[in-house]
């Protein structure tokens, strides 16, 4: 259980310091409706995250094989499928970053983010955590890593937990030290707001590129 924490921590990683869903964070609790529409993101998340990594997770599990000692050709194709993915997502996200001196744009969504209400936030939180292209990459793939472990129950719940609570640290942290402390933490959220969105794609090139090789690795690792 421990060696498949250790494997997971990595992809929830990746998950935790994606720049769009923390910007969204931010911009929803330095909102008129901080606290409604914070809470229903961050609840949103949560569950989206749980639903996707367990879905992928039974796939796995029916794509193992009894043996834990033999090849898994299925396991392993899908997950070279999906870190190659993840590698031309990097490069396709280097492609789009801003040039020297200009401006990064912001998703015209966000504009949206201070008319939100609690199903809409919730709704949001749920479709970037569970639906995100890239999310989605690193939930299969860490569902194709807890169904080939064939663990038991409370073991694969202790272990899904832990990759939820890891991914959800950038997302769940703000918005819980702004509804404790507002006054001491919108300041230094706001300069964070900036430097994610002006740094979104070179962030999002790293954290693809190498997590698309560790999945490749453990593709290979597979057959």
């Amino acid at each position: 259980m421990l060696a498949l924490i250790g494997e997971l921590l990595p992809l929830a990683a990746a998950i935790a310091i994606s720049p769009l869903p923390i910007i969204a964070a931010i911009l929803m609790i330095l909102s008129p409706r901080a606290n409604v529409v914070g809470s229903a993101f961050l609840i949103g998340w949560i569950a989206g995250l749980v639903i996707a990594t367990v879905v992928f997770a039974f796939l796995g599990t029916a794509a193992s094989d009894s043996d834990p000692n033999a090849s898994k050709p299925v396991t392993g194709t899908i997950m070279l499928v999906l870190g190659l993915a993840l590698m031309w997502l990097g490069w396709r996200q280097w492609q789009a970053r801003p040039k020297p001196g200009e401006t990064a744009k912001r998703p015209g969504w966000m504009g949206t983010i201070d008319q939100m209400s609690f199903t809409s936030a919730l709704g949001l939180g749920a479709f970037l955590s569970g639906l995100n292209l890239k999310n989605m990459m690193y939930e299969a793939s860490a569902g194709a890593l807890i169904g080939k472990a064939d663990l038991a129950l409370l073991e694969t719940a202790v272990v899904l937990l832990v990759f939820v609570v890891f991914a959800s640290l950038t997302v769940g942290g703000p918005i819980i030290a702004y509804s404790v402390a507002p006054e001491r933490f919108a300041a230094p959220l706001e300069s964070a707001r900036v430097w994610l969105e002006q740094n979104n794609a070179t962030i999002m090139t790293v954290v693809l590129t190498l997590v698309g090789l560790s999945v490749v690795g453990k593709g290979l690792g597979s057959f």
